[in-house]
């Protein structure tokens, strides 16, 4: 917003120096071009007087094209016309008041001054406008981008966001059966580990990054939570290069991973099982593994599977919004059992100290 203010306030930082200089360079080349032709020195006043009366009407002339400006653009432009004849007129009648010398004695002689003025007023308005309409073009391409940046800030704050529905259910599910099972310690636990997780989450920016050693953070106050659902049939494994703990990642990008494999490949499965992130920096990119050993698919053996249900497909859209092609995003079957995500993304390092 601030850019776009600066940029309305700039018409008058814009126009003066250039009033300046144009009728400057005009004095110069008109008292130039009479040396030329053999006037005398004191040619000078005459010079003068014309670049002084062309700066004073050029600049009502900007007044009157100021009060066109949003008129539609058949009546600005007629009206742009009529006031360029008007100002080239007014120049004429005050140039020959001032430099007697100077009048003629045909109305052909008259008619040479209304043309060559006209030429030198056409020239300034054409200027005018160009840079007028350049500036208007220039706001709304930064009003375009700057509605398109708020779209797309939005739009990852709604997915973000709808993770947490989701979540909270199957949690707050678990601390009912725990308080139904008389498990209140547990419960209790439980709760503690859901406000931290809740705090992050909602202090945490979707829009903004985070190193991975913090989402990694992030990801273990999460784990408590299944930790105590889950007890010993939980198994996590977490085999991080110490290259990779500084690359920035979405905030809270591989919960929904997570949460997907605890229904999928631990829920459903009375020994349990065990789920392992695996993160290494290869060359310009960070890649990110999450493996489970729990059933897979039987649906799709050796394919890729479908992103389905919401946080999988959100994750799948936050990444594609944030870094577009150069991230790649792909869920497989394992060998003999269980399923892999995939995910590389541009590896961009944390500033020193976060």
């Amino acid at each position: 917003m601030f850019q776009l203010k600066s940029l309305l306030t700039s018409s008058h930082v814009t126009f003066w120096p250039l009033q300046v200089l144009g009728w400057v360079g005009f004095f110069a080349l008109n008292y130039l071009g009479a040396i030329g032709y053999g006037k005398s020195w004191d040619y000078v006043s005459v010079s003068l007087a014309c670049a002084i009366i062309g700066f004073l009407i050029t600049c009502l002339l900007r007044l009157g094209y100021r009060a066109l400006w949003h008129l539609p653009a058949w009546r600005m432009g007629w009206g742009a016309v009529l006031l360029l004849l008007v100002a080239t007129i007014s120049y004429v009648i005050c140039y020959t008041i001032y430099c007697s010398d100077c009048r003629q004695e045909s109305m052909l002689g008259y008619i040479g001054y209304v043309g060559s003025m006209m030429y030198v007023l056409l020239s300034w308005s054409g200027l005018y406008f160009g840079i007028k309409f350049n500036r208007q073009l220039q706001q709304q391409k930064l009003a375009a981008l700057q509605a398109l940046a708020m779209a797309h800030e939005a739009q990852l704050k709604m997915l973000r966001y709808q993770l947490n529905p989701h979540f909270l259910f199957n949690t707050l599910n678990a601390i009912s059966t725990l308080i139904l099972d008389a498990k209140q310690d547990t419960a209790n636990r439980m709760v503690s580990s859901l406000s931290a997780f809740l705090r992050y989450s909602l202090d945490s920016d979707p829009v903004q990054r985070v190193s991975l050693a913090q989402e990694i953070e992030a990801l273990n106050l999460y784990l408590g939570i299944e930790q105590l659902r889950f007890g010993d049939r939980l198994q996590v494994i977490m085999d991080i290069a110490p290259e990779a703990r500084d690359a920035l990642v979405p905030s809270l990008i591989l919960q929904p991973l997570i949460e997907n494999a605890m229904k999928y490949a631990i829920a459903k499965r009375e020994q349990g099982g065990s789920v392992e992130l695996q993160a290494r920096r290869e060359g310009d990119s960070l890649d990110l593994r999450l493996r489970d050993d729990g059933p897979g698919s039987d649906d799709f053996p050796d394919k890729q599977l479908p992103c389905r249900g919401v946080g999988l497909a959100n994750t799948r859209e936050r990444l594609r919004v944030l870094y577009g092609e150069r991230q790649s995003f792909s869920i497989a079957n394992r060998q003999p059992h269980g399923v892999e995500v995939h995910l590389r993304l541009p590896f961009d390092a944390a500033p020193a100290g976060t």
